[in-house]
């Protein structure tokens, strides 16, 4: 794992930016699994802002939803989906044939998850998969616990995530996860992990250590080959 230590946001923002899109001129056809949340957002503002002066940079570009609020309307202000929607298919203008999402209601969400599973093996590996830490150190809907799951599976949620701001507002409360595992994480071929905001020092010093716990799914990316880890000060 590489780690960058940037002065403020935006210097964060503008570096993981650099990479995606050194990425994605290399390869159009890219796979991108983003995550949502602050800590990524600066970076989808500059993709959006280009999308507007280079029109057909995106025309190839493929979207992977990393994880979704179960239970809840797809068209909640606070889905995933929403915001996925708002800040990378929109503005870039993703068509449906070139996005892999989870539904965020589904009648069988286990079915729900084998099909996520089975258009990864069909159109996968993911190219660059984008990752915010929370702040008990999960990945996408992996939270720490005796063990982690490899595949697409249904989480269930840990207090920390429900506390999320995403669900502050929310008319129904999720009361499950679907979330892609930590093997289709790790099996990306580039990773990127932004780190933002209060309340993360602890996992962050975790992280760190370089010590590898179920506990604390993100010291995972240990194991991973091409890690860049970009730390907004805010976090230490």
């Amino acid at each position: 794992m590489k780690i960058y230590d940037c002065p403020d946001y935006e210097k964060m923002s503008q570096l993981a930016y650099d990479m995606v899109m050194e990425d994605i001129r290399q390869n159009p056809n890219l796979l991108l699994c983003p995550a949502t949340g602050q800590s990524p957002r600066g970076m989808y503002a500059k993709l959006a802002e280009i999308a507007q002066y280079e029109v057909d940079l995106f025309k190839n570009l493929q979207i992977i939803k990393l994880d979704e609020w179960g239970g809840i309307p797809a068209s909640d202000p606070n889905s995933c989906e929403t915001y996925i929607r708002e800040s990378i298919l929109d503005p870039l203008q993703i068509d449906t044939s070139r996005y892999i999402s989870f539904e965020s209601s589904p009648v069988d969400a286990k079915k729900e998850c084998d099909r996520m599973e089975n258009e990864i093996m069909e159109r996968g590996p993911i190219d660059v998969c984008v990752l915010g830490m929370g702040k008990n150190g999960h990945l996408g809907f992996n939270e720490p616990s005796n063990f982690l799951i490899p595949e697409c599976h249904v989480a269930e949620l840990s207090q920390t995530s429900l506390m999320h701001s995403m669900t502050d507002n929310m008319a129904y409360k999720p009361n499950y996860g679907l979330t892609l595992g930590m093997a289709n994480i790790l099996q990306a071929k580039k990773i990127i992990l932004l780190l933002t905001g209060p309340g993360k020092s602890r996992a962050l010093k975790e992280l760190l250590n370089k010590e590898i716990s179920t506990f604390l799914p993100a010291s995972f990316l240990w194991l991973h080959p091409e890690v860049h880890c970009y730390i907004d000060k805010s976090s230490r």
